[in-house]
């Protein structure tokens, strides 16, 4: 799968996720570019958006767009975010195009 990794989510975190194709927004050089237009770029090369953005569904439309997967954590820093990995792998099993998706601690 491709998944691109949000600005805000660190680098690091697409090496816990090696059976995927992971870039990050700074790679693919969208750094700064705002979530519409962003989202609208990676729909053309990727499958799934990952994010910490938990506001991002009410600010943008995502009908049409690629998967969004919104991460829940205390923060955005790896350790913060590697208990998230194993259901963050489930769900990238079973989402759908167009639709969001959150994954947080229970």
């Amino acid at each position: 799968m491709r998944i691109l990794l949000d600005e805000s989510l660190p680098k690091k975190l697409a090496l816990v996720l090696p059976e995927h194709e992971v870039r990050t927004v700074p790679q693919m050089g969208w750094a700064g570019t705002k979530n519409g237009e962003l989202l609208r770029r990676a729909g053309v090369e990727f499958d799934v958006f990952v994010t910490a953005d938990q506001n991002l569904q009410y600010q943008q439309n995502l009908t049409g767009f690629i998967a969004v997967l919104v991460l829940v954590a205390d923060s955005n820093r790896l350790e913060s975010l590697l208990p998230l990995v194993p259901a963050l792998n489930a769900e990238l099993e079973r989402i759908q195009a167009g639709t969001i998706a959150r994954v947080a601690v229970d």
